[in-house]
């Protein structure tokens, strides 16, 4: 029996090879920030955050810890340690001291979602596949945290809902948007180092591990939930230089004109600025060179 092969095996095993077509130069890759002109990389971060959208859009549950955090933490504080704090049946008066904290608390919180959610999307293989694009690297990390300001925003709303059914006052509008501001530039200045984890770190677990054992001494070591006085003189020295503190007092100084606000503002941005300036280029950089 003839064991010849059919035309398209024949083909594919016993044609001789053909001459390698002329290969077509592959479209740079846009290490630098300035090779694609910024409507290039403003219209890049639009594509990826529309991208980051959908993917919400598809799968809802991402935004559990964005809707439901901010009830949780509310109702237990305030019920949980509002009376020890402000005294029984002054739980009000506990309410507008630890909701302008949480603010703070949220952006910390999101943030690292950010570092977890950008580590899976390693495992899945999809930054493979953005960093094989002629973009802008900074476009992929600038559009992740565009998402996750939005996400912010959406807790802090629900946070302030919650506050205002459970007594929560305000002296000041504009002021109570410039705590939310202000919340969200430091926000967002945090997740450039959640970020770096999301990228440096082998798994999420240990993003959250790592995320927790940071997280726990600045939240509690804080402002957000006690006032400084009440602590030993070792933690009040902690406390002072904390940066949560600073974003706490600016908040509610910001939402209850109860003393100036202009220091703990300043003392905030700088923080931003500082943890921006060395986090952002170091996110960017390991990005570029993950292998």
């Amino acid at each position: 029996m003839s064991t010849r092969p059919s035309p398209a095996t024949a083909t594919l095993d016993e044609a001789p090879p053909a001459a390698a077509p002329a290969r077509r130069p592959s479209a740079p890759v846009a290490d630098g920030e300035g090779r694609l002109g910024l409507r290039n990389h403003l219209r890049h971060i639009g594509a990826l955050v529309r991208r980051n959208l959908l993917w919400i859009r598809q799968d809802p549950e991402s935004m559990f810890d964005a809707v439901l955090m901010p009830v949780v933490f509310t109702l237990l504080f305030v019920f949980v340690f509002g009376g020890a704090i402000a005294g029984k049946g002054n739980q009000d008066v506990y309410v507008n001291y630890v909701v302008p904290g949480l603010m703070a608390m949220m952006g910390m919180n999101i943030a690292m979602a950010v570092g977890t959610g950008f580590n899976q999307d390693f495992q899945t293989g999809v930054m493979d596949r953005f960093r094989s694009l002629p973009i802008a690297r900074s476009s992929v990390l600038i559009a992740k945290i565009t998402v996750e300001i939005g996400r912010m925003l959406v807790a802090t709303a629900i946070l302030l809902a919650v506050g205002f059914a459970l007594g929560l006052s305000i002296s000041s509008v504009p002021g109570l948007f410039g705590a939310i501001g202000l919340s969200m530039v430091f926000g967002s200045s945090i997740m450039w180092i959640f970020l770096t984890m999301g990228v440096v770190m082998k798994s999420a677990q240990a993003i959250q591990a790592m995320g927790f054992l940071v997280m726990m001494p600045l939240q509690f070591g804080s402002s957000i939930f006690s006032p400084p006085s009440t602590m030993p003189g070792w933690l009040q020295a902690f406390t002072e230089y904390n940066p949560l503190s600073t974003l706490a007092d600016a908040a509610r100084a910001l939402m209850n004109g109860d003393h100036p606000a202009s220091h703990s503002v300043l003392v905030t941005l700088i923080w931003s600025a500082v943890i921006t300036a060395v986090m952002a280029p170091i996110a960017i950089r390991k990005f570029t060179t993950k292998s």
